[in-house]
């Protein structure tokens, strides 16, 4: 598996995997067309060109051979790093591709003397919630995300680096 910066012809392929995700994921917490409208808009070309082009972005890609199965999108400021969008294809979960894209992120955030990462999850999302405990995080806050006109909790976790 190869980790690298993600690049404009990338889009499509985020684009399906944030879908394929949330729809997984997310099944029992939003309805389809909540789905489709968050992901088509917070994935949209000039979502993800915003993301590439803004200073102090970090935005990798899972690359298994020709297929890109994973990715994640996270902003540096001061002394903290957050992780905005973590997703691997639902058909390469548990394959340890979420780990590697977590592990390239910290290496890169501590080559940039970050002291802690955050990362945000929907309380209800148990995959999400499960993932970021596993790989050491601890729940230290409490917010909310409006999608489809509705608000839901979600958890905050901090690693400390």
């Amino acid at each position: 598996m190869e980790i690298r910066p993600a690049n404009e012809g990338d889009f499509g392929a985020i684009r399906r995997i944030a879908h394929r995700a949330w729809s997984e994921a997310y099944n029992d917490i939003l309805n389809d067309e909540t789905i489709t409208e968050t992901v088509s808009a917070w994935y949209s070309n000039d979502s993800l060109t915003d993301a590439l082009d803004r200073p102090g972005t970090a935005f990798l890609v899972a690359v298994t051979g020709e297929e890109l199965v994973g990715f994640c999108h996270a902003v540096c400021h001061e002394d903290e790093g957050d992780v905005l969008r973590l997703y691997v294809d639902p058909d390469d979960w548990g394959d340890g591709v979420g780990t590697a894209l977590h592990e390239r992120l910290r290496e890169d955030f501590e080559d940039f003397s970050m002291k802690r990462i955050r990362a945000m999850v929907l309380a209800d999302n148990d995959i999400g919630n499960e993932f970021y405990r596993g790989l050491g995080f601890e729940k230290t806050d409490e917010a909310e995300v409006e999608m489809g006109g509705k608000a839901y909790a979600e958890n905050v976790y901090t690693y400390a680096l």
